[in-house]
């Protein structure tokens, strides 16, 4: 078997990777492939089929099957790199946290948790081997920005700031319920308090963000492959931004970065 070289380490804490597990894998490769121009190879096999996304030859996302008895709601999952996915773990389970998977060795690639937050957003730990995360970033089709929606964002901006080492800034004025997260003093994920406005089937989630040339032409080809529009595009400090849904209803957002 071929292993990948080693990549640079990632700073604990970091959103390194974003995973996401559906009910039909193949479906998925063909919507995400045509949206976002991926193409797929083989990952590890520990948790069921699975499979990397690259584009233009550097990996960017996975995406993995659901065993057939297993009818849990889809949902993208960001994994935060580690140098002790053990140690991550411990300390998740110390600050009210709830660990599902792992640790688990993905064969060489690395060493994964999953895990949910005390309000139960789930989110992945990754210590990474041979597979040390996404190759690309910023240009279209790669994953630009996690975002954490909940009902607050105090507690459980708390929690991941003693998992992580986060600094929380507080948006205000303009957002009065937003944290921007910081490692090293560079922004690298969010909690967004919403409120009511959280959907009830839903619950608090993690929501990933998407780079595109053209928000409205892909929020558009989004539902002529199957999925639908949660919010149209719309410009925001952040640039140009919709919220949509895959076919089988994991949620994401498409983003013209603001330069």
């Amino acid at each position: 078997m071929t292993t990948e070289a080693p990549t640079t380490r990632r700073t604990p804490g970091t959103p390194c990777w974003v995973s996401l597990m559906v009910h039909h894998l193949d479906a998925t490769q063909d919507f995400y492939g045509a949206l976002f121009g991926w193409t797929f190879g083989p990952g590890p096999q520990q948790l069921g089929p699975y499979v990397r996304a690259s584009l233009g030859g550097r990996m960017v996302a996975g995406l993995g099957e659901l065993p057939p008895d297993r009818h849990l709601p889809v949902a993208w999952t960001p994994y935060m790199a580690s140098d002790d996915a053990g140690g991550a773990a411990e300390q998740i389970r110390a600050c009210g946290g709830t660990v599902g998977v792992g640790p688990l060795d993905a064969e060489e690639a690395g060493r994964l948790v999953i895990a949910s937050d005390p309000t139960g957003a789930v989110f992945g730990v990754w210590q990474g081997g041979d597979h040390g995360g996404a190759d690309a970033g910023g240009e279209p089709g790669t994953p630009v920005w996690n975002e954490l929606m909940t009902q607050d964002s105090s507690m459980v901006g708390k929690f991941y700031q003693a998992v992580f080492g986060y600094e929380p800034e507080e948006q205000v004025p303009a957002d009065p319920d937003r944290l921007t997260l910081l490692l090293d003093g560079r922004p690298v994920a969010a909690i967004h308090g919403v409120g009511d406005a959280l959907p009830r089937d839903r619950g608090p989630h993690w929501l990933t963000y998407f780079e595109v040339a053209d928000p409205d032409a892909a929020a558009r080809q989004v539902t002529e492959l199957g999925g639908r529009i949660v919010q149209p595009p719309r410009d925001d400090a952040a640039g140009r931004l919709a919220h949509v849904a895959d076919p089988e209803g994991a949620l994401f957002a498409l983003v013209r970065t603001a330069r």
